[in-house]
């Protein structure tokens, strides 16, 4: 049974081969989309070829609804969108997929029902196709090679979606056990910088030591140092010492 979030439908118009179903049904998967509508599939259905390529996101298959046309396939939905990688001597408006699936979020959560139609893998859908369509999605790709395989195109709407509904972090940091350093924990390690580097004789001429001192503390302050970063400068400065002494 499809999950009962409110998401969009998911038509695959006239589907080749069956290695690009399980494709697109993984990419459905991998963001959460569960509802697929198969429109006349050219080697029949179901199709053991899907079910291989779909890598775990096989009940997906198993729920999809196999219909004839277009038509049947969206006659429960209120608004249609036509995904297309190339200009269409049609009158309608054209989206990006980020702009598509927010429309698709609000009206979705408004309680409609919405349905992003996917072409043929040889040459995508027909004006016919995109004429039941209340708009059409276009992927700003690069116009000398505007082709796009079924399963890209699927993920890339998919990944809109998700967007659109629960926007993720942006930028993350994995700690692996450890904690940022505080300052003070800064400070103790630029002291034992300095004092080492004065007892080798780093900060010369003296006119400039200031000057030096000063660049390498903001230096340390620049860096992102975990507290194991930290331990790890000052046990580094330890050894280079301990050598230094041991050769003496």
């Amino acid at each position: 049974m499809p999950s009962p979030t409110p998401q969009p439908v998911f038509v695959l118009v006239r589907p080749q081969m069956g290695e690009n179903i399980g494709a697109a049904a993984r990419a459905m998967w991998n963001f959460g989309l569960d509802r697929m509508r198969l429109v006349a599939p050219r080697d029949g259905w179901p199709n053991p070829a899907a079910v291989a390529m779909s890598s775990g996101a096989g009940r997906l298959l198993d729920d999809a609804q196999l219909t004839g046309s277009i038509a049947d396939a969206v006659a429960d939905c209120t608004w249609v969108l036509a995904t297309t990688a190339r200009p269409r001597d049609l009158t309608k408006e054209v989206l990006t997929p980020e702009e598509a699936m927010a429309e698709a979020r609000a009206r979705v959560g408004a309680g409609q029902k919405v349905a992003v139609l996917f072409g043929p893998e040889r040459a995508g859908l027909e004006n016919e196709d995109i004429a039941q369509a209340n708009a059409m999605v276009s992927v700003p790709v690069n116009p000398a090679f505007a082709s796009l395989n079924l399963a890209q195109c699927v993920l890339l709407c998919a990944y809109e979606w998700q967007r659109a509904t629960a926007p993720g972090t942006a930028r993350v940091t994995e700690m692996a056990g450890t904690d940022w350093a505080e300052a003070h924990e800064i400070d103790h390690l630029a002291r034992h910088y300095e004092d080492r580097l004065d007892e080798a004789g780093f900060f010369f001429p003296a006119a400039k030591a200031q000057s030096m001192k000063t660049n390498l503390r903001n230096m340390w302050s620049r860096l992102p140092l975990t507290r194991a970063d930290v331990q790890m400068l000052h046990g580094m400065m330890r050894q280079v010492v301990r050598w230094k002494q041991k050769a003496d």
